[in-house]
């Protein structure tokens, strides 16, 4: 595989990146349901250790996969206390700042969200906003669609709700200075 060399850049290394991420939670009573930042109207909210946001998880994991800095398991684990409850914004945030601190920014992020229950097509602009606004980036760099298993396996029964993203990331380090941009 090996190629030209790209003016600025190490032998080998491609200023885009692709990373994907998949998060999946069990819907369970007594929870708010918040999906990509967003607090969606349902009588359950999604089972996790932090607020169980899959949407804002399985984009951490696209953007930390990308800028190849592992999953959230390796940044934000479980096991650790201080995670428990905690917001994904707060994730993201973080992620958001070890990706430019890497020299990259979004070229584009692909959401879907796979869920049976409830409806989501009212929420998905204002997601779009949210996770467009915690990266720092115009909505349109951001994309988030829903689709349904058509009842379908767990996720048709509405036992839970998953999520798929894609991140392409682009080398923003100048190669003389080394600087990074701000957002990703």
């Amino acid at each position: 595989m090996g190629g030209r060399r790209r003016a600025g850049y190490p032998a080998g290394m491609s200023p885009l990146r692709i990373g994907h991420g998949f998060d999946v939670h069990r819907l369970v009573a007594g929870r708010p349901l918040r999906l990509g930042g967003v607090e969606v109207p349902h009588s359950r909210g999604l089972e996790g250790h932090s607020d169980g946001d899959c949407v804002l998880h399985a984009v951490c994991d696209a953007l930390l996969g990308a800028a190849g800095e592992g999953d959230m398991g390796r940044h934000f684990p479980s096991r650790d206390p201080r995670w428990r409850g905690v917001a994904s914004r707060v994730f993201l945030e973080e992620t958001s700042r070890l990706v430019v601190a890497g020299g990259w920014r979004l070229g584009n992020l692909d959401v879907t969200v796979v869920a049976q229950e409830p409806v989501l097509a009212d929420h998905l602009e204002p997601m779009r906003g949210v996770i467009a606004e915690l990266l720092g980036v115009a909505p349109g760099a951001v994309s988030v669609k829903a689709k349904s298993t058509d009842h379908l396996g767990a996720l048709g029964r509405g036992e839970g709700i998953a999520a798929l993203a894609t991140a392409l990331l682009l080398k923003d380090a100048d190669p003389v200075s080394g600087r990074a941009s701000r957002k990703p």
